[in-house]
């Protein structure tokens, strides 16, 4: 009788936690005469689920003090608190647990540990476990490409997916997100161009990601393909690709193009889209646009946020709207509740020195709450190279070698600040100095349209032709 009413309490439980009713849930499990593991497990879900990662975590703790054994379902509630706080102490106590009980050969189980190094950037563990894994499923495999593809380890995510047994969509996206994130837009319309011609179905987190290719290279063309086929299929895109799409025509330089898709859209627009917007009129110099488009954000009911902010400083510093930039900043907590940070003040810095007005950008570095960061020099340094201010432009490297030594803008703008100032022999010494330190400058890419192909040039070189990988001229078709 005692195990039924149990059983009862358990079952009324879990339908509170699948309904993420955590607080009814709370007042079940405080009222239970008698606890078991399934009790717990059922806390620990409904709070992970809820994003309450915490509490949940409070919950496998006191599991634990009961002194109830764990089961397999402990585990993967676990786990999902690790990815959520990135916690890799805690997973690999997890992992140590498993192994004690002997639960790894649970392959859910084992996928899950795998899955919580790998988004904890952890990839050596995650090597070593997938390799002591009996069984590989598709989804060990997916999550060893996704997690080198996150980490920007793209030679490693290639590797891992050419080799897969079978492939599935997710593992296709994470390759082409990583090539779309990691500036190989290139590779990532090729990939995509291979997923379409295998007859695989692109889900929102593709399109999301072709299109982040696609505005990466400037490429027009295979962005209008990827909008042609959305439209085609009457594919219902989400918030997140309708963004993309309007981030794509904006850096394609279609800025009413943009604006059309954003304006014609059916979801309702949420905060992160009207930022889209507001950073592709930012983008193009429509800072006066964007100034209004920020009343009608409000009006709609969605409330602007710090990144609504930062956003529209940068249109105000573009478009030379001074005046303008220092109301944004001064009503910001007044207005909007947000209180500035460093990413603001980097803004304002940029604002106020594009203008010129050093005494007023002097005064406001002064008057930081903090000590500046590297958002805040290299703002500064950025806006003395362009004024040729050695004095303050010098100070402010010296400061961001210290931060970060490895970093090269602080070279290079140091070094063109002498070039400017026509002190060639200053500037050399700096170039000198990052071989010495041995810093090295990303290479600047370059994309050209050449008989349907997007190809690859530097500065150095001459437009590269045999040994760069073309992509379809179709993305749609792979041909």
């Amino acid at each position: 009788m005692v195990h039924k009413n149990l059983y009862s309490w358990n079952h009324m439980l879990s339908g509170y936690a699948k309904m993420g009713m955590v607080k009814p849930a709370k007042k079940l499990f405080d009222k239970m005469p008698e606890k078991d593991v399934v009790s717990w497990n059922t806390m620990v879900f409904a709070y992970a689920k809820s994003g309450l990662c915490a509490e949940a975590l409070n919950y496998y703790r006191g599991l634990r003090r009961a002194g109830i054994g764990c089961n397999d379902y402990t585990f993967t509630g676990l786990l999902t608190i690790c990815v959520k706080f990135k916690e890799i102490q805690l997973t690999r106590q997890a992992h140590g647990q498993v192994l004690v009980m002997g639960l790894l050969s649970n392959v859910v189980v084992s996928c899950s540990v795998l899955d919580s190094y790998a988004k904890c950037g952890e990839m050596a563990s995650a090597c070593s476990l997938f390799e002591e894994m009996k069984v590989k499923d598709v989804l060990a495999w997916t999550t060893m490409v996704s997690g080198f593809a996150q980490c920007g380890n793209m030679k490693s995510a290639t590797e891992f997916f050419h080799l897969m047994p079978a492939k599935n969509p997710v593992s296709w996206t994470s390759l082409i997100a990583g090539y779309a994130r990691y500036g190989q837009g290139q590779r990532a319309l090729e990939l995509f161009g291979r997923m379409m011609a295998f007859r695989i179905r692109p889900d929102q987190f593709t399109f999301s990601s072709c299109l982040c290719a696609c505005a990466s290279v400037a490429s027009l063309k295979h962005g209008k393909q990827v909008h042609a086929y959305l439209t085609r299929m009457n594919f219902r895109p989400n918030a997140i690709v309708l963004s993309s799409l309007v981030d794509m025509y904006a850096k394609c330089g279609c800025l009413d193009a943009a604006r059309l898709v954003f304006d014609v859209m059916s979801v309702k627009k949420d905060v992160v889209l009207w930022n889209t917007m507001l950073s592709a009129l930012a983008q193009h110099g429509r800072g006066e646009e964007a100034i209004h488009m920020v009343d009608d954000m409000i009006c709609s009911g969605v409330k602007p946020n710090r990144i609504t902010l930062i956003v529209l400083l940068h249109a105000c510093s573009h478009s030379g709207l001074v005046q303008e930039g220092l109301r944004v900043f001064e009503s910001m907590t007044f207005s909007h509740g947000v209180v500035p940070d460093q990413e603001h003040y980097a803004c304002l810095i940029d604002l106020l020195g594009r203008a010129g007005d050093f005494d007023n950008l002097i005064n406001q570095l002064q008057k930081l709450p903090c000590e500046p960061n590297q958002q805040i020099l290299s703002a500064l340094l950025g806006v003395c190279a362009i004024h040729g201010n050695m004095e303050l432009g010098s100070t402010a490297a010296e400061r961001l070698m210290k931060l970060e030594p490895q970093s090269p803008a602080s070279y290079v703008l140091l070094s063109s600040i002498h070039a400017t100032l026509g002190k060639w022999e200053s500037a050399e010494q700096f170039r000198e100095l990052m071989e010495k330190r041995h810093v090295k400058k990303e290479q600047g890419i370059s994309w050209i349209g050449q008989q349907n192909n997007l190809q690859t040039f530097t500065v150095s070189e001459q437009l590269a032709g045999q040994e760069e990988e073309e992509v379809p001229s179709s993305p749609i078709t792979g041909r």
